[in-house]
């Protein structure tokens, strides 16, 4: 995949694009922590950890989590995806987005996000059209329901559990008319063991 993602056309300036979809819980955030690393940058610590006292990461791993509006915000990750990041990027200019709090309940401090030759990109959503014409790949990665779940619970708590299935009903829909799992690239198993 990362033979593919560095021969591929830069189509979003001169930065190659990397999409990581599916459902919630099927493994996209340690399938970009490891390209990220494999493509020469720092694995990141995850959503919602977003240090602006931190270097600007070489390999940039955004995620939809920090992008959607709460548990009903799914339909707001285009627009700030399209606004914040893929306009800019374009044109050769810095982008970023404002992060949703999901305990806040609303959008706090600035995400930059600095054109690079990589960025990934993670998240059930990511791969809309618009942003499937700007990225030199598209992975798909989904897991089964059940063990889905049980990664999601394992983060967020047992309080969370109705959250979680109602977010499932949800993002089937959203998935299934999105079409990215059939323009994916790769498609991949999340309940698989990968070797290091």
């Amino acid at each position: 995949m990362v033979a593919f993602v560095r021969a591929a056309p830069a189509r979003l300036g001169d930065t190659r694009l990397v999409l990581i979809d599916g459902p919630a819980g099927a493994g996209k955030t340690t399938l970009a922590n490891r390209i990220a690393v494999a493509l020469g940058g720092e694995p990141s610590r995850g959503a919602g950890t977003f240090d602006p006292a931190a270097p600007a990461p070489t390999v940039p791993v955004l995620h939809a989590d920090d992008m959607y509006e709460g548990w009903d915000g799914l339909g707001a990750l285009p627009a700030v995806m399209t606004d914040g990041v893929l306009g800019p990027l374009r044109r050769g200019e810095p982008g970023g987005f404002r992060m949703w709090d999901w305990h806040e309940g609303r959008r706090t401090h600035l995400i930059p996000v600095a054109p690079r030759p990589f960025v990934i990109a993670e998240g059930v959503g990511v791969a809309f059209a618009r942003a499937r014409a700007a990225a030199a790949a598209v992975l798909y990665v989904d897991a089964p329901a059940a063990t889905r779940l049980e990664r999601g619970i394992a983060r967020d708590g047992e309080a969370m559990r109705e959250e979680w299935l109602r977010w499932q009903e949800s993002e089937a829909v959203h998935l299934e008319r999105s079409g990215a799992r059939d323009a994916a690239d790769f498609r991949l198993d999340g309940a698989a063991d990968i070797p290091d």
